[in-house]
Order: C-alpha cells, then structure tokens, then sequence
C-alpha cells in the first residue's frame, strides 16, 4: 500500500492525521505543501489548496477532521 499525505509544519488537522497513520502502523511519504511545488502538484491533483491531503495508492482518501 502506498500512502502520500500533503501536509504544512503548522496545520493541527496535518499532525492529526499523521499520527492516526503512524499509531495504526501506516508507512506514508509526507509531501510539504508548503513548498511550492508540492503545493502546485496538490492542485493539479485535487482542485483546491487545503490540507491534509491523502491519498492511498494514487486514489484521494480526502482528508481529516
């Protein structure tokens, strides 16, 4: 199973979700949206700029709240 998350440093919602993987033992590839690049390819991906942003073998699994 691949997992990519598109996170920033500063976002509560971010850390929430990556704990959640990390507590239920879910290897993920962090994507800093804070970079721009990563946060143009997170666009082009899902159409809007909030985040977390993860997806779970190329699908959107959404986000977390």
């Amino acid at each position: 199973m691949n997992i990519q998350i598109y996170s920033t440093p500063q976002c509560p919602f971010c850390v929430r979700a990556k704990t959640l993987l990390q507590e239920i033992k879910l290897a993920y590839e962090e994507l800093d949206a804070s970079i721009e690049a990563n946060m143009h390819e997170m666009i082009s991906r899902t159409g809007n700029r909030t985040v977390p942003k993860i997806f779970i073998d190329g699908n959107s699994a959404g986000g977390f709240c």
